[in-house]
């Protein structure tokens, strides 16, 4: 695992210097730290961010297009992205997407994340069909404030 400064990762990256170190404080990179307190960034993280940029970047079959396999398929919320990341672990796959600027976690059986072969940076789509729809609000304590009466 080769270890790069900052400065060649944001070449790497195709960054600013200045970008990739904000990243690092914010946290949003994880790098090692050198014995004199420098950043250090991995092939491993850079590979990571590297997916993590839109798909029209990449050349490649993108899954917008209705495949013939879901086109009798009923649910209707169909979110393309790409794959930020997978984790395998026991009979589960954690599943992280990203969709547009948001992201996504799906966890699926283990079994199906192999048969998808689903690998960091493929195109996918995630289809959404659920029973529930929770809806919370920002600052919202959950106690319920007395109506006054009228």
């Amino acid at each position: 695992m080769a270890l790069h400064t900052v400065r060649a990762a944001a070449g790497r990256l195709g960054v600013a210097y200045s970008t990739l170190k904000r990243w690092v404080y914010t946290g949003n990179v994880r790098t090692t730290r050198t014995e004199g307190g420098h950043h250090r960034i991995s092939d491993n993280e850079i590979d990571r961010l590297l997916a993590r940029q839109q798909p029209e970047r990449r050349s490649r079959r993108t899954v917008t297009d209705v495949d013939e396999s879901l086109a009798g398929l009923s649910a209707r919320n169909r979110l393309p992205g790409f794959i930020d990341e997978v984790r395998i672990d026991g009979l589960l796959a954690q599943v992280r997407m990203r969709v547009g600027d948001h992201s996504l976690t799906a966890v699926i059986t283990a079994d199906a994340a192999r048969a998808l072969k689903l690998r960091r940076g493929d195109d996918v789509l995630a289809i959404v069909k659920s029973t529930e729809v929770m809806i919370a609000r920002a600052g919202h304590t959950g106690v319920p404030r007395k109506r006054a009466r009228s």
